[in-house]
């Protein structure tokens, strides 16, 4: 009896101690050697994680391309936390396939391999799609070979971690996915940063760092991501270092996702995955941002190289969303409007070597603005009004900047422009005055305005004279015409004998329907029928008759 109790204790307790590994076993499910994804215009081209929040498969970007990603599966937005191809999208008929030679291989609808991280990785035995986010490449044992978690794109999920050299590369616009201008690494002496890249190369570049943990040189082993949205440094012990986001403390089940954005802010973000209620009500069904770093960006891009946070010859301010927004200086437009940081280009030429220069430019101020490019001449214990004229007499200057007495000119490209009323500078930007436009192609202008009164003028009076060579013409002809009606020459009258028209009405009398007769009528007036033994017509009246017409006119 005491045996037997045992034994159920004993199985009581193994079931509780195995049913963890159970179910963490069930977060797996095995994609098979064979097993392949072809991209397409549908749902089916992805591999599903047990739970269904996370998908990985091909995502339709743009009309055509094709990115083989991993995304939340459950939200309509179905946002893409991971890419393989990031830099060279593919088309419709791609395939993906994890083959029996134990490769993960993404072809393109070609028959070209296309390089992804993984396409190294051989002995693979079956691959999984976790419910962690994470896409795992596992030997026979078991053991894993390769992992999404390790080679991050520009996204940190719960659970995962960044070791030393570890980097996410944000996108370059909203909807480009391919790498962009911002930076966020652990580089190999243990200093976390976010740093603008001299796009597009990509190296260790510290002047560019606009946020820096650089009490953790030396130190600085791993960022780590918890399941309660807490981002921070550790030391190898595992010791806490840096916070970089705390614990989001939220009373609902939330998705959450850090993310290095195409504006090179690094934020996280909080989608709940219900509507369930808050404190603070109910959550909108919606990617919201919990914490960010820096908190003006505008303000930290202070590298010596690159344009900062925004493109050359603009400048960066907040706005009311706390985003950084960019903007051209007055009389400058985007050179693409659909890519903003790649900057602005004047509307106007600076230099106008027939007018003095002061005359077709003005200088409008802009509030708090001001560039980091340095100064190409800088001068002190002067007036805003001699600032004013030095910059207006140069052709070089674009922007002059007084403040206390102090003149600095700048020149194009501006690099770094933000706005901030703690500068206490006054931004004066050289603009062509409204009427300048026209002054300055006024010359050009008037020679168009010559050429086209030459040109109308010579087309109208080619028309008259035209027009009057034309009704000399006609005139000629009708006075031709008369004289020749009033002296016509006895001679040339045809006798009334000489010309006769023999019809084929008249030859029929009055109670016939046809005759039998011979040829009859004048020489060259004569209806062929006559001559080919054929039915004779009312055809041949038409002939005869026109005939007839013809030697009239002709004899006029």
């Amino acid at each position: 009896m005491g045996f037997k109790l045992l034994v159920c204790l004993f199985s009581f307790v193994l079931f509780f101690l195995l049913l963890p590994l159970s179910s963490t076993a069930q977060s797996y499910r095995n994609i098979s050697s064979g097993s392949s994804l072809t991209a397409k215009n549908d749902d089916n081209s992805s591999w599903i994680s047990p739970s269904g929040d996370f998908a990985f498969g091909f995502q339709k970007i743009g009309e055509n391309g094709f990115l083989l990603a991993i995304w939340f599966n459950k939200i309509p937005e179905k946002t893409i936390v991971w890419s393989a191809n990031r830099n060279e999208l593919v088309q419709r008929g791609s395939k993906v396939e994890l083959t029996k030679n134990g490769q993960l291989v993404l072809i393109d609808q070609t028959g070209k391999q296309i390089s992804t991280p993984f396409s190294a990785i051989t002995g693979v035995s079956y691959a999984a799609m976790l419910d962690t986010g994470n896409f795992v490449l596992a030997s026979q044992d078991s053991n894993i070979l390769w992992q999404s978690f390790d080679d991050p794109t520009d996204t940190l999920l719960p659970t995962q971690t960044m070791n030393q050299g570890s980097q996410l590369i944000a996108r370059y616009t909203e909807t480009n996915y391919s790498s962009g201008r911002f930076k966020f690494i652990l580089q190999p002496d243990g200093n976390l940063l976010l740093y603008t890249t001299k796009f597009p190369f990509e190296d260790y570049v510290d002047a560019g760092a606009y946020w820096s943990t650089q009490d953790t040189i030396g130190s600085g082993f791993r960022v780590i991501f918890n399941q309660s949205g807490n981002v921070y440094l550790s030391a190898r012990n595992g010791t806490l270092l840096k916070t970089v986001f705390p614990t989001v403390s939220l009373s609902e089940e939330v998705y959450l996702r850090a993310i290095v954005d195409y504006d090179g802010v690094f934020r996280q973000y909080a989608y709940p995955k219900s509507g369930a209620a808050t404190s603070n009500g109910s959550r909108p069904m919606s990617w919201s941002t919990v914490f960010f770093i820096p908190t003006n960006i505008c303000m930290r891009t202070v590298g010596k190289y690159g344009s900062g946070a925004c493109g050359y010859n603009s400048y960066c301010r907040l706005g009311d969303d706390k985003r950084p927004v960019c903007q051209c200086i007055p009389g400058y437009s985007f050179m693409d409007p659909n890519d903003i940081r790649k900057g602005c280009i004047p509307k106007f030429s600076f230099c106008d070597e027939t007018l003095p220069e002061t005359d077709p430019f003005q200088l409008v101020n802009v509030p708090d603005a001001d560039w980091i490019s340095p100064s190409y001449e800088n001068f002190t214990a002067v007036t805003e009004d001699w600032c004013r004229l030095a910059c207006l007499s140069d052709c070089f200057c674009a922007v002059a900047t007084f403040r206390a007495g102090v003149c600095e000119k700048k020149k194009i490209p501006l690099a770094n422009g933000r706005i901030d009323s703690q500068f206490g500078v006054k931004t004066l930007v050289k603009v062509r005055k409204q009427n300048s436009t026209s002054s300055n192609n006024s010359a050009n202008d008037k020679k168009d305005q010559s050429i086209i009164i030459r040109v109308v003028s010579g087309s109208l009076g080619g028309s008259i004279l035209l027009n009057l060579l034309l009704l000399v013409i006609t005139l000629m002809l009708i006075f031709r015409l008369k004289r020749r009606q009033t002296k016509v020459q006895p001679q040339k009258v045809m006798p009334a004998a000489n010309l006769q028209s023999f019809t084929y009405t008249k030859l029929l009398k009055a109670d016939q329907s046809q005759t039998t007769t011979g040829i009859q009528g004048t020489k060259g007036y004569v209806a062929p029928e006559w001559f080919r033994s054929v039915p004779i017509t009312l055809k041949f009246d038409v002939y005869s008759n026109g005939s007839l017409l013809l030697e009239l006119i002709c004899y006029i």
